[in-house]
């Protein structure tokens, strides 16, 4: 699958089969130690050279003891060569020994793997407030054996999930300097999700040859445009992560903006988050739909992606969606309290191809159709043109469903 680039720009491709390991020099694998009852629940990618490193973090100010190593490990170097997860214990709220067992987990990872302690990022995620069953996890990293078949690839995509219903993955490939490039993404992520980011984790490895503070201006970019632009139920955990591991191995000359090909890897970068950031979406914990909201006539971008972030997030919204019900009034009132700069006479929204509002008034359609659009699609569409300046931006979330409810009223036990 093509995806529409940049205008005489390299063509981005999507790779059906592509996978974190597609990337010349990432291995990655997952296994069970136990965390969990049943599942996979270890899971480490490895690249077989200290890689460029970029990374973004949950803004939620209690954060969680594996975020404070693998700050530590970047800043070291900006290089690490491997990346340790459990799932099934977040490690977080766990004070001083939390933050011992975490530093444990990267040093028993940098033994493992032979490598120096700050080449090591750890994360965690599940239940917070536990302290991680050290006795099962250090045998587990001693057990871990990356490779590069697809296989364990998919092993860590298992292993990372908590509530997901399903893996999220995706891979695209461009050129650069004439050297394909690969980008390969997982990610988890389910309930807890509202940016800035999310309860989210998310891996992303290429072979560009990028330094890392290079690399890290254009995540931070990116993931304002993408991870930070998803919802589901409101909330911001203590654990969200995402990080990109570049080895180099494309052999291309080194990435920055001033390069010829910039735009074909920064938009091959961001299709990769994006496809990640509506996966999650997409698999918020009882939903049975995405909700894509597209603003465009706002006074700048920002304002655009706040207030489809708004209406994306809006429970009424998202209660209207579920129950199939055309009710635009929930869609106004959510631009009104966005905060941004709006003329209240000059709003159009439509939902899917049923428009409903023009220059904010009312206009006859059908309840019917508007019903079977929200029935007979898996992603529903909200249009909203404020007519004051051409800004634009997107956000993604999920219906609110009764199961929802059940799913977080048992979460636990």
């Amino acid at each position: 699958m093509l995806v529409k680039g940049i205008a005489n720009a390299p063509a981005i491709e999507k790779i059906e089969n592509g996978s974190i390991v597609t990337p010349k020099g990432f291995q990655a694998t997952g296994l069970y130690s136990g965390v969990k009852r049943k599942r996979l629940d270890l899971g480490a990618i490895y690249c077989e050279v200290p890689a460029s490193v970029a990374a973004v973090y949950t803004l939620n100010r209690i954060q969680a003891a594996p975020i404070k190593v693998t700050k530590e490990s970047i800043a070291e170097a900006g290089k690490i060569q491997a990346i340790v997860v459990n799932s099934g214990n977040a490690n977080a709220c766990t004070g001083k020994k939390g933050l011992e067992d975490a530093y444990e987990m990267r040093k028993q990872s940098a033994q493992h793997f032979q490598i120096p302690e700050h080449y090591v990022a750890v994360t965690s995620t599940g239940v917070i407030g536990e302290f991680l069953a050290m006795d099962k996890i250090v045998p587990g990293i001693k057990q871990l054996s990356p490779n590069s078949t697809l296989e364990d690839a998919e092993a860590f995509n298992q292993a990372i999930l908590t509530t997901d219903t399903t893996n999220k993955k995706v891979c695209f490939q461009t050129v650069v300097n004439g050297k394909t490039v690969s980008i390969g993404g997982v990610a988890k992520g389910s309930g807890m999700i509202n940016p800035n980011m999310a309860t989210m984790l998310s891996f992303v490895t290429t072979d560009a040859n990028i330094e890392s503070d290079v690399l890290q201006q254009a995540l931070s970019n990116i993931t304002n445009q993408t991870f930070n632009r998803i919802t589901v139920d409101g909330d911001t955990s203590t654990n969200d992560m995402v990080v990109v591991m570049a080895s180099g191995l494309a052999e291309n000359e080194p990435l920055s903006p001033n390069h010829p090909d910039w735009e074909s890897f920064y938009q091959a970068l961001k299709e990769t988050c994006e496809s990640l950031a509506k996966q999650i979406a997409r698999d918020g914990e009882g939903a049975t739909k995405l909700i894509e909201v597209q603003v465009k006539g706002a006074l700048t971008d920002e304002d655009a992606g706040k207030i489809a972030k708004k209406i994306v997030g809006s429970d009424l919204v998202k209660s209207a969606i579920y129950g199939t019900d055309a009710n635009w009034g929930r869609i106004i009132c959510a631009i009104g309290y966005s905060g941004c700069e709006i003329n209240p006479d000059t709003i159009d929204i439509g939902i899917g191809p049923v428009q409903t509002l023009i220059q904010s008034q009312p206009t006859a359609f059908s309840e019917e159709e508007a019903k079977s659009y929200m029935e007979l699609n898996d992603t529903v569409v909200i249009h909203v043109d404020l007519h004051l300046a051409e800004g634009s931006g997107k956000a993604w979330g999920c219906d609110l469903s009764y199961d929802y409810v059940r799913i977080n009223a048992g979460y636990r036990t």
